[in-house]
């Protein structure tokens, strides 16, 4: 995952989230809890098309800075995007969909970062 740590990741995928004004970010520390990933970054957007914008400037951006992503889920579906960074998932969700599958809830033995 280049020269950076995947905190460093997921503090510039949070940052990243933030310009382009994702709603609800959270950083989710997965250290010791899961063998998934060390890191879940998870957003709202408004619409399918800003969900896409999300996915779009955070692999630009990361690519820029040597981060690529591995894969890509559900980019079409316009409800809920998974990005794969290595040890960084992004779950980009609109409003219900991220009600409904509760992943919050599902890792709330997880650390805030």
């Amino acid at each position: 995952m280049s020269n950076f740590t995947t905190l460093e990741v997921a503090k510039k995928i949070e940052t990243i989230l933030d310009d382009k004004i994702a709603q609800d970010i959270r950083v989710l520390d997965l250290q010791g809890l899961s063998n998934i990933a060390d890191f879940f970054v998870i957003a709202n957007g408004n619409t399918a098309s800003h969900l896409r914008a999300l996915a779009d400037d955070l692999d630009e951006k990361l690519k820029a800075d040597g981060i690529k992503v591995f894969h890509t889920e559900g980019y079409n579906s316009g409800t809920w995007i998974l990005l794969d960074f290595g040890g960084v998932l992004v779950h980009l969700f609109n409003k219900e969909q991220r009600e409904f599958y509760g992943l919050d809830r599902i890792w709330s033995d997880a650390k805030l970062v």
